[in-house]
C-alpha cells in the first residue's frame, strides 16, 4: 500500500524482531515508539535520534536535510504535562521539524518492508530510505534479532559529480549514559551503555549505532551543552565540515547524542547505498504487572540476550548477514504481495502480522513465545498468551509452527492440573503458580484444536504423544465431577452449566458458539486418539459429537440462525453456581450477559477452524449457509452512524462493521445482553468473512475485510495496528487465515499430504503456503499446476488437487517423475522435495 499527504498521519511501522520489542517508523520517517525497554512505549521519542542526508556539489553548493517529511498534526503540541513543553509550545523541537526537511514524502508499507521515498524542489534529487527487520518463514531466530535495519540510497542525476553522505543520530535513552566508538572488522560503531546500572540488573541496557564501512565519521558525544547547543553545534558541523568533529567526554552524561556520518563521492547517474543499524540489547526482563509478592518483580532472560551478548555482536551479525536477511525477507514479502488474492486480503493478512515484531510478544529465556492480548501505553494488556484470543491467530502456526508449539508446550507443562483443568492465562516467570480464575471453556477446547492443527501441520507423531495424555484430560474435563462449572455434567455432547468465555463473562445454557468449539475438539480429540491408539476414547469422543451436533440442528437453530437455549428468568441457575450477584438483573428478573435469541458473530467459529483445519462438518451444512446469510444481513453495518454503542468504538461514523450481536426486530434483547454487544472486533470480524468465503459468500466476505481495513487507512488509524483491547491486538492475526481459505489450503502432514483447490475461477492463480517443513508459492493456470518451495522443503508425497481431471506429466525439482493420479489425489515417488513441483494436466 503506498500512503501519501494526510495518510501518513497515523503510520508507525514496528521495526524489531519477534520477541524483542521495536521501534516504529511514523509516515514521514521519524523514529517514534521506542519500544524495546521490554515494555510498551507508547508515543515514547528517542529525543534527537534522527538522519540527515547532504549533497556536496564540486562548486561549494551544499544541500542537507532531515531525511523526514512534514509533520501534518498535532501542531500545537501534544498533551504532556511539563513546563515549557507540550500542548501550547508546538511539535517538539527533538522531532527537527524546523530544521530543513522534505516537503514530499511517500510511504510503501508492505510488512515487513517499508520504503520511503523523498523529494523537494530544493534539493536534488531523491532520496530513498529502506527499512525492515528480517521475517523469514521458519526460521524463527533470523525473524528475531533485535534490531532495525536502514538503507538510505540517493542517485546522482545532477550531471556533475556530487558528494553523497548520510549523518545517523542516535540519542542514549539512559540517565547515566556512557558512548563508546569502535570498530569490527569492516563495521564502525557506536554503543551506547547505561552507565548507571550492573549488567544483571533489570535498569541495565545497550544501543548500538553501526554502519558496514570502517571508513565512517564517528562521533561519540555530539557537544554538551544546555539550551540548543548540542543540535546547534551538529547542525553547523554538518553545513560546514566534511566530517564529524571527533569528540570524547571521560566522564558519564545524561542522554547523550552520537552520530556516525558515511559518505562517496557519486559520479553521474550514480547509485550510492549506506546501511545502518540500530541493535539493543535489554537483557534482563520481569514480572512488573502482577503485584502478588511471589512472582512481583522476578526475572528471566530476553531469549535474544542468550544468542547475543550485547548490541554490538547483534548490531555486526546484522550487517554481516544483511544480504541474505534481507533478500529472503523480501523474498517473503514479494511472494505475499505477488499474490493474485484480493489487495484487501492480502493487506489484511501482511499488516496484521506487525503484531508479532510488537512489543504484545515476548521469546521467554528458552525461546519458548509468549503474548499479550495486546497493549496498553506503557505496559501489557491482559497477560498469559489468553488462550481464548489466540485462539483466533492463524499467522504463527504457518509461519513459524515450531513458536507455536511452543505456546502448547508451555500450557500442558505449567497451565493445566491433573484433572484436566487448564488455566487460560500463562503466569511468569515460568514455575510461578497458575492463576485459580475459573476455566474458559472456548480456550480450553480451542487448546485441543490448536494441538490437532500443530500435529497437522508439523507431521510430528513423537509432540503429540508427549501430550496426549493431558489433551484427554482437558477433554474429558468437560463432564469430569472435578468441573465445578459442569459444562456437560450428563455427559451427552451439550454444553450447559457455567461456560466463561473470550467477551469476559459466562453463559449458562447451550449456545452454537461455544458447542461448536466443543463439537470440534471432540472430533479433533477422536482422531488424535484413533491414531495413537486409543480406540476406545476415540468410539467416546466420536458418539459425543454426533449427539452434540444432532442436538444443536434441533434445538439452537431458529430457521434463520443460531442461538443460545436459555430461560432468562431462571436465577436458581445463577443460585446454584453463586454468582446471582453478578449475573441476576433484579429490576428487570431476568438474567444478565447472555446472547439468548440473537444473532452473535462467534455463532460458528467452530466450522471456521474446522474448515481450516480439516476437520469436515461441525454443524449442518445447510443450517450453516442460511445463518450465515442472515448473519451478514443483521450483523453486518455499512454505517455506524445508524447503531448506538455503548462500548467502545472501534468503528464510528460512517465507518463499516460488523457488530458482536445483532437482535431482530421481532427478537427481544435482553435489557443487559451480552458483553461488547455493538462492538466491532477485527478479529471476530476476519473470522466471520473467512467462514462467508470458505462457504462461497465471497463478495459478501470481502465486503467485510475491506470495511476493516478500511478502518486503518493511515489518516484516521495506523495500518498496522488494529486495536481491541489495547494496540497490536493478537486477534487480528485471523486475517492471516483468509491465505489458506482461498487457495482451498489442505495439510494432513502426518500422512504426508497437502493439497489446493482455490476458491475462485481464475484463469491464473498464485498465493503462498507455509507448513513446518517449508514454505513456498503455489500457482495454477489452466494447463500447469506449480508448488514452489522458497524455504526449506516439501515432504509430502501425496497431493489433493480436485480440480485436475487428468494429470500428463509430473516434474520434481526439474526431473520428470513416475506418478499415480486417482481421485484427485497425485502421489509421487518423491519425499523431500527441494525445488518445485510442475504439474501438467491434459486439456
Amino acid at each position: 500500500m503506498l500512503y501519501e499527504r494526510e495518510y501518513l498521519n497515523e503510520i508507525s511501522f514496528p521495526l524489531g524482531g519477534i520477541g524483542t520489542g521495536s521501534i516504529g517508523l511514523a509516515g514521514n520517517g521519524r523514529l517514534i515508539d521506542w519500544e524495546i525497554f521490554n515494555r510498551p512505549n507508547k508515543g515514547g521519542a528517542n529525543g534527537y535520534t534522527n538522519i540527515v542526508v547532504r549533497v556536496k556539489e564540486k562548486n561549494g553548493k551544499t544541500f542537507v536535510k532531515v531525511l523526514n517529511g512534514d509533520i501534518l498534526k498535532d501542531l500545537t503540541g501534544t498533551y504532556k504535562q511539563q513546563m515549557y513543553s507540550g500542548f501550547g509550545f508546538g511539535p517538539d523541537k527533538e522531532s527537527m521539524c524546523g530544521l530543513s526537511h522534505f516537503k514530499n514524502c511517500s510511504f510503501l508499507g508492505e510488512f515487513p518492508v517499508a520504503k520511503l521515498t523523498f523529494t523537494d524542489d530544493d534539493f536534488p534529487g531523491a532520496v530513498v530510505l529502506t527499512a525492515f527487520n528480517p521475517l523469514i518463514p521458519g526460521d524463527c531466530d533470523s525473524s528475531s534479532i533485535p534490531a532495525a535495519f536502514f538503507e538510505i540510497s540517493y542517485e546522482n542525476k545532477t550531471g556533475a559529480e556530487v558528494e553523497f553522505s548520510v549523518s545517523f543520530s542516535l540519542q542514549n535513552p539512559f540517565d547515566v549514559s556512557k558512548n563508546e566508538a569502535g570498530q569490527v572488522g569492516d563495521i564502525s560503531f557506536i554503543k551506547l551503555s547505561n552507565a548507571g546500572a550492573d549488567q544483571e540488573e533489570i535498569a541495565y541496557g545497550d544501543l548500538c549505532l553501526a554502519t558496514d564501512t570502517n571508513n565512517a565519521s564517528v562521533q561519540e558525544y555530539w557537544y554538551r551543552g544546555g539550551w540548543c547547543d548540542g543540535i546547534s553545534v551538529y547542525w553547523r558541523e554538518l553545513l560546514e565540515t566534511d566530517r564529524l568533529r571527533e569528540r570524547h567526554y571521560e566522564e558519564t552524561g545524561v542522554h547523550d547524542i552520537c552520530a556516525l556520518m558515511v559518505s562517496e563521492s557519486l559520479s553521474p547517474q550514480q547509485k550510492g547505498n549506506f546501511r545502518f543499524v540500530i541493535s539493543w540489547n535489554i537483557p534482563n526482563n520481569c514480572n512488573y504487572w502482577d503485584e502478588a509478592p511471589e512472582v512481583k518483580g522476578k526475572t528471566w532472560k530476553n531469549y535474544y540476550a542468550t544468542v547475543f551478548e550485547n548490541s554490538v555482536q547483534s548490531a555486526a551479525y546484522s550487517l554481516h548477514e544483511w544480504e541474505r536477511l534481507y533478500s529472503e525477507t523480501d523474498e517473503y514479502r514479494s511472494a505475499l504481495f505477488s499474490s493474485t488474492l484480493d489487495s484487501a486480503v492480502i493487506d489484511a493478512a501482511a499488516s496484521t502480522l506487525s503484531v508479532i515484531k510488537s512489543p504484545t510478544v515476548l521469546r521467554l529465556e528458552n525461546g519458548e513465545f509468549y503474548g499479550w492480548e495486546g497493549v496498553h501505553e506503557k505496559a501489557g494488556s491482559c497477560e498469559g498468551t489468553c488462550q481464548h484470543v489466540w485462539n483466533y491467530a492463524y499467522a504463527l502456526c504457518f509461519l513459524f509452527p515450531s513458536l507455536e508449539r511452543s505456546i502448547h508446550d508451555l500450557e500442558f507443562t505449567y497451565s493445566t492440573s491433573e484433572d484436566g483443568e487448564m488455566q487460560f492465562r500463562l503466569r511468569l516467570p515460568l514455575g510461578a503458580a497458575p492463576h485459580t480464575h475459573i476455566p474458559c471453556v472456548d480456550g480450553q477446547m480451542g487448546a485441543v484444536i490448536k494441538t490437532y492443527r500443530e500435529w497437522k501441520i508439523s507431521g510430528d507423531d513423537e509432540w503429540l504423544k508427549r501430550h496426549f495424555d493431558k489433551v484427554m484430560k482437558v477433554i474429558d474435563y468437560a463432564w469430569s465431577d472435578k468441573n465445578i462449572c459442569q459444562w456437560d455434567k450428563n455427559h451427552d455432547g451439550v454444553l450447559e452449566g457455567r461456560q466463561h468465555h473470550t467477551l469476559d463473562m459466562e453463559l449458562f445454557g447451550p449456545s452454537s458458539w461455544l458447542q461448536g468449539f466443543y463439537l470440534a475438539a471432540l472430533k479433533a480429540g477422536a482422531e488424535m486418539a484413533e491414531h495413537l491408539g486409543f480406540h476406545d476414547k476415540a468410539a467416546e469422543y466420536r458418539e459425543l459429537f454426533e449427539n452434540g451436533k444432532q442436538y444443536t440442528k434441533e434445538h439452537l437453530f431458529n430457521g434463520n440462525y443460531f442461538v443460545q437455549e436459555v430461560d432468562l428468568g431462571n436465577k436458581q441457575i445463577l443460585e446454584h453456581f453463586g454468582v446471582a450477584d453478578t449475573y441476576w438483573n433484579s429490576e428487570a428478573g431476568e438474567m444478565k450477559y447472555q446472547i439468548a435469541g440473537g444473532s452473535e458473530i462467534d455463532q460458528l467459529c467452530g466450522q471456521w477452524h474446522a474448515n481450516l483445519c480439516g476437520l469436515g462438518e461441525i454443524f449442518d451444512k445447510a443450517q450453516v449457509k442460511t445463518a450465515l446469510k442472515n448473519m451478514y444481513e443483521l450483523n453486518f453495518v455499512k454505517s455506524m452512524r445508524s447503531i448506538s454503542n455503548m462500548w467502545r468504538n472501534f468503528a464510528v461514523n460512517d465507518d463499516s462493521g460488523a457488530i458482536i450481536c445483532a437482535y431482530p426486530k421481532d427478537v427481544y434483547k435482553p435489557v443487559i445482553p451480552v458483553p461488547y454487544c455493538e462492538e466491532t472486533m477485527h478479529g471476530f470480524e476476519y473470522q466471520l468473512a473467512g467462514l462467508m468465503i470458505s462457504e462461497g459468500m465471497i463478495d459478501e466476505g470481502l465486503e467485510i475485510v475491506r470495511g476493516v481495513r478500511g478502518r486503518y487507512n493511515g489518516a484516521n488509524r495506523n495500518p498496522w495496528n488494529e486495536i481491541e483491547c489495547g494496540s497490536n491486538y493478537a486477534r487480528s492475526m485471523a486475517s492471516f487465515a483468509l491465505i489458506p481459505i482461498f487457495s482451498g489450503f489442505y495439510f494432513d502432514m502426518p500422512n504426508k499430504t497437502i493439497g489446493f483447490d482455490p476458491l475462485l475461477n481464475q484463469p491464473y492463480f498464485k498465493t503462498i503456503w507455509s507448513l513446518d517443513c517449508g514454505w513456498g508459492v503455489y500457482e495454477k493456470t489452466e494447463t500447469i499446476t506449480k508448488i514452489i518451495i522458497k524455504g526449506g522443503r516439501l515432504t509430502a508425497n501425496k497431493i489433493r488437487l480436485p480440480y485436475i481431471k487428468d494429470i500428463k506429466t509430473v516434474t520434481v525439482d526439474g526431473e520428470k517423475t513416475a506418478f499415480s493420479f486417482e481421485n484427485g489425489v497425485l502421489c509421487v515417488a518423491a519425499e523431500n522435495v527441494q525445488k518445485e513441483i510442475i504439474i501438467e494436466q491434459e486439456k
